[in-house]
């Protein structure tokens, strides 16, 4: 086992999107470099990826209810948004930067990011369609991310090639491996 990430307490915030289940080899490289990792997954996400192969690959429970807690005296979202080093959303759909960038907390993934401390980085990968990609509205909610949280956010840019939906254009998440590479220098 290499140990470029030991020590580093990862949240991984996993969306909706195709590119859910290229997540899944995000984990693996993540534990596989020392680091340990939480995943949140969004109900949507449950359509292209499992709880229990994100459990198998990261060694834990699979975070997806706001109030599913075993122990009802501490406060999921407070607790983990408390844990992270750093916050990471591979995908990040159009949906979720909206979310972010306005401050709308309607489920864990959103919640938790709203709760986290101020030390914690922000890398957000973005999957989506080309048109979606390049609306008006998703270049702006990108830009108060980075004014919200200078420094610590990073943003790691979809790559161009064929989309799921048949269309050519920039909008694919970008490839594990560059994500992973991220992660060793925030």
């Amino acid at each position: 086992m290499s140990e470029e990430l030991k020590g580093k307490r990862i949240i991984l915030g996993i969306t909706g999107g195709i590119a859910a289940y290229r997540s899944l080899e995000l984990v693996r490289l993540i534990v596989k470099s020392g680091g340990e990792v939480r995943c949140i997954l969004t109900q949507n996400a449950l359509e292209f990826v499992t709880r229990l192969s994100v459990e198998a690959l990261s060694g834990n429970a699979a975070n997806i209810e706001m109030f599913a807690g075993r122990d009802k005296s501490q406060i999921d979202h407070i607790e983990l948004a408390k844990w992270g080093d750093v916050f990471v959303v591979a995908p990040a759909t159009a949906n979720t930067i909206g979310k972010m960038a306005n401050g709308i907390a309607d489920d864990l993934l959103s919640t938790v990011y709203m709760a986290l401390h101020e030390k914690c980085r922000v890398v957000v990968a973005p999957a989506m369609n080309t048109r979606m990609w390049l609306h008006p509205a998703m270049q702006r909610n990108l830009g108060v991310l980075g004014e919200d949280l200078g420094e610590r956010f990073t943003l790691v840019r979809p790559q161009e090639r064929l989309l799921a939906c048949g269309d050519w254009g920039v909008g694919a998440m970008a490839e594990p491996q560059e994500i992973w590479e991220v992660l060793k220098g925030v």
